[in-house]
């Protein structure tokens, strides 16, 4: 199993709806770099949910459903979607800035490329998340 995380603003689509729905296509996104990662997706990885722009935290935890197929909301099939399924809300937001004081997690991509809108964790980085946020 692989780890991820995959970045929304909540203004468009946060937790909350994302929760709600139980499952979305994760689509729309047009970044190479993002499209190998969602291409590198599994059935059953698990995916931290985060904020962007606006609260700035990891704030729940989903897994992939279904793999890569062709984005639904463009005619360019070089394009890829997932489907993800919503598991839980964190007891406690993990925000950006505890990511940065902490000094085990310096490498993380969220640090390094903040932009990327679907990024790999590693399991360390995975575990020392669910520690902070008291799961």
């Amino acid at each position: 199993m692989a780890y991820w995380l995959v970045k929304s603003e909540p203004k468009v689509y946060g937790w909350d709806e994302f929760e709600q729905e139980k499952k979305t296509s994760w689509d729309g996104i047009r970044n190479y770099a993002a499209r190998l990662n969602l291409r590198a997706m599994k059935k059953k990885d698990k995916c931290f949910f985060y904020h962007s722009n606006e609260g700035l935290s990891i704030v729940g935890i989903c897994e992939v459903s279904k793999e890569q197929y062709p984005d639904p909301t463009t005619k360019d099939d070089r394009w890829i979607s997932v489907e993800l399924k919503a598991l839980k809300k964190l007891k406690n937001p993990v925000s950006l800035a505890n990511i940065k004081n902490n000094p085990l997690l310096e490498k993380m991509t969220l640090l390094k490329i903040s932009r990327l809108s679907v990024q790999p964790i590693t399991e360390k980085e995975w575990q020392i998340v669910i520690q902070m946020s008291g799961e």
